[in-house]
């Protein structure tokens, strides 16, 4: 009987202990599942925090176009939607050409060569205006800063009052698009020598401190935000001159649909005012006691062309590099 209670006890002893051993098993696998999620835990959120600086870097980069941040200095003169733009030719010509270029964009300076004296031509005779919005697309498809030291030297010609005649120059002598010349500040003054009466110390200064980098970096995002094929976009009156593949606007057709629009408006005017006499000869006399003057007529004010990129549709879809 003793021996059989003996091994009932080890028996007992024996499964005790090895209740104990799996207590103790299960004990550790929760803890070794603990310490993994810590350590999970603690990575998402190393990732996460790169990423969001990571993010953050590349967002503030994007708003200054790749220059230094800085505050948004508009040039004298800007207009549009955020004074992004700067405007040549009359306030009130009847037709408005909207231009977003890139100062080292081959396909820009193709278009300003073959369409440049019929643009002169027709601001010199008040019936067009030009919109130009500077962009930074070859900057960031090629590297360098060029486009973005072009446009605020631009824009610094602006403040001095000799911004169209720089553009012109800037486009003449554009270098070879992998060559980032513009991304040097002497290049930059250096060409201002030829424009009378632009280098000057403020200018230079302008130049030196990059003083509308900011501004052209949010011009370059008002061009992503259009959505616009490339560079360079050109719109007439709020069209694409382009969009038509097969009958494309040439510098003949610009001149003479701008002649046209300002013909239309003009002979709406005139119409306007020859009716507005005849009413006035057929219209009765009032009478002494009220004092009014018979044949009385308002005058007439013809209406504006619509003008701004943020008023025209955005071009169908874009790569971003049509064109370039």
């Amino acid at each position: 009987m003793s021996e059989k209670n003996d091994g009932a006890n080890r028996d007992a002893t024996k499964r005790s202990a090895r209740e104990r051993l799996q207590v103790e098993r299960d004990r550790q696998k929760a803890r070794d599942r603990r310490r993994r999620t810590l350590v999970v835990s603690a990575a998402v959120v190393g990732v996460l925090g790169l990423a969001a600086v990571v993010g953050l870097i590349a967002a503030n980069t994007g708003k200054d176009g790749g220059g230094k941040a800085g505050p948004v200095v508009a040039p004298s003169g800007a207009t549009g939607k955020d004074a992004l733009a700067i405007r040549t030719g009359k306030d009130e010509a009847k037709s408005t050409l909207t231009v977003w270029e890139d100062f080292r964009c081959p396909a820009c300076k193709a278009f300003e060569d073959n369409y440049r004296d019929t643009v002169h031509e027709l601001e010199a005779k008040g019936l067009l205006k030009v919109d130009y919005y500077l962009v930074t697309l070859i900057d960031g498809n090629m590297g360098g800063s060029g486009s973005l030291k072009g446009a605020n030297a631009a824009a610094c010609a602006q403040d001095a009052g000799k911004f169209a005649a720089y553009h012109d120059l800037l486009f003449k002598n554009q270098p070879q698009e992998v060559d980032d010349a513009y991304g040097k500040n002497e290049r930059l003054i250096e060409l201002a020598g030829q424009v009378d009466g632009l280098d000057t110390p403020a200018f230079r200064k302008c130049v030196e401190d990059g003083t509308h980098n900011s501004w052209v970096g949010k011009a370059h995002e008002a061009f992503r935000a259009g959505n616009f094929r490339g560079t360079p976009t050109v719109l007439l009156n709020g069209k694409d001159i382009f969009s038509d593949k097969a009958d494309p606007l040439t510098p003949q057709k610009l001149k003479e649909r701008v002649e046209a629009e300002a013909g239309a408006s003009g002979s709406g005017a005139e119409a306007s005012k020859d009716a507005g006499k005849a009413a006035g000869k057929g219209a009765p006399s009032a009478g002494t006691a009220s004092g009014a003057t018979p044949g009385a007529t308002p005058g007439v004010k013809a209406s504006r062309a619509p003008g701004t990129a943020s008023k025209t549709p955005a071009n169908s879809g874009s790569d971003g590099s049509a064109g370039n």
